[in-house]
């Protein structure tokens, strides 16, 4: 089995708590694009990001100076979004930090795919971000097959917890061997279930974290978590998709 996640916008440097054990696999690709990004002025670099001036400024001066191989952070503990606030690494025991180093994967624009442990730097680039490079006209194309062939020789089993933008980069190229089962948290409104962004990130890093704490390696066992309210619904899942509704106390007791 195999996690997917996605990454934060904001990262930060932490040489100190951890040591990371090994650069990221696809350096070389990620190098192509640094180059690409270096070769674009701050206003290109702006709209890229599509952000204010605190924090283009920020990242231009990250990317002018950013090298690949010094002053790296292990990547689970570089991403500072309410996913990974969740998810809470910095508390984990060895024999959790065992679990996520073989199973969990962070889909990344900028890295490609990463294990907790590869050692990264500071960057901002989303993978839907409309940047060119080696002749392909945005990131999906540049990253073509590499990532799904990555996985589907370390599994047969992909665990989707990622955001719809970074799954994409993987989903339309893995065989029908492989079994890509995504976990959707949401609530139930008037029928449909209705996903809410903060939410979905929270569930995602605590649905990291028991999955860790219980060691889980069987599909099945994904259906018990039933953290920060939610529960596993069996009447709107499928062999595809886990739902896990939170359910308003006044309905509680309805179902």
């Amino acid at each position: 089995m195999r996690i997917l996640i996605s990454p934060a916008k904001k990262m930060k440097i932490d040489t100190d708590s951890l040591p990371y054990e090994n650069l990221p696999q696809f350096l070389e690709e990620t190098q192509a694009i640094l180059q690409c990004l270096q070769g674009m002025d701050y206003a290109g670099l702006k709209a890229l990001w599509r952000c204010n001036d605190s924090i283009a400024t920020l990242n231009y001066e990250r990317v002018k100076a950013m090298n690949l191989r010094r002053d790296l952070t292990p990547a689970i503990l570089a991403f500072e979004g309410i996913q990974y606030q969740y998810m809470a690494p910095s508390v984990f025991e060895d024999k959790q930090f065992l679990y996520i180093q073989k199973h969990l994967r962070i889909l990344s624009g900028f890295y490609g795919l990463l294990c907790p442990f590869d050692g990264v730097t500071p960057y901002r680039l989303e993978m839907q971000a409309k940047l060119a490079v080696n002749g392909e006209r945005d990131l999906y194309e540049f990253w073509g097959e590499k990532l799904a062939n990555q996985l589907c020789s370390e599994t047969d089993f992909l665990l989707n917890l990622a955001s719809k933008e970074y799954s994409k980069a993987v989903l339309a190229r893995l065989p029908k061997s492989i079994r890509f089962l995504t976990c959707t948290f949401g609530e139930l409104k008037e029928g449909k279930v209705i996903e809410k962004g903060t939410l979905c990130k929270m569930a995602r890093g605590e649905m990291v974290r028991f999955l860790a704490e219980k060691n889980i390696t069987n599909p099945q066992d994904i259906k018990n978590f039933d953290r920060l309210g939610y529960t596993y619904r069996e009447d709107f899942s499928d062999s595809q998709n886990f739902v896990f509704l939170k359910v308003e106390e006044k309905n509680a007791a309805n179902w």
